[in-house]
């Protein structure tokens, strides 16, 4: 048997995962920011997750995840948040409201923005802090 190189999504010209997920990050910075969002963060890290995007609308505090898939062949982005994700991106945007001392009572929501190939899809109110 002989040994082959391992290789990220067909080949050395390809992105990989990471540089993929950040070009449609950037895409969906981008895509909010003609809406009318203000992005205040991105990939905000805490022990337990990552928040993508962090943008304001109006008055509204948003918490985006972006999701990617290259087809909707397996499911789009918007099937592709499970329920530890969400639970995983509620904990972070407690971290982050504590963090940042934002008021308690500046409403807060979560979106999905999926790119799915070509095309975006934006679901506001996705879910539900739990």
């Amino acid at each position: 048997m002989k040994n082959r190189p391992y290789m990220f999504f067909g080949g050395r010209n390809s992105l990989n995962a990471r540089e993929k997920g950040r070009e449609k990050e950037e895409l969906a910075c981008r895509y909010l920011e003609q809406k009318g969002y203000r992005i205040l963060a991105t990939n905000y890290r805490c022990r337990e997750a990552e928040i993508d995007i962090v943008a304001m609308d109006g008055g509204e505090l948003v918490f985006v995840e972006v999701k990617y898939r290259k087809n909707t062949e397996f499911g789009g982005g918007l099937s592709a948040v499970s329920p530890k994700k969400i639970r995983n991106i509620c904990k972070c945007a407690r971290y982050y409201i504590y963090r940042e001392r934002i008021d308690p009572d500046t409403p807060i929501r979560f979106d999905v923005i999926a790119v799915d190939g070509d095309r975006i899809t934006h679901l506001d109110n996705a879910f539900e802090a739990g």
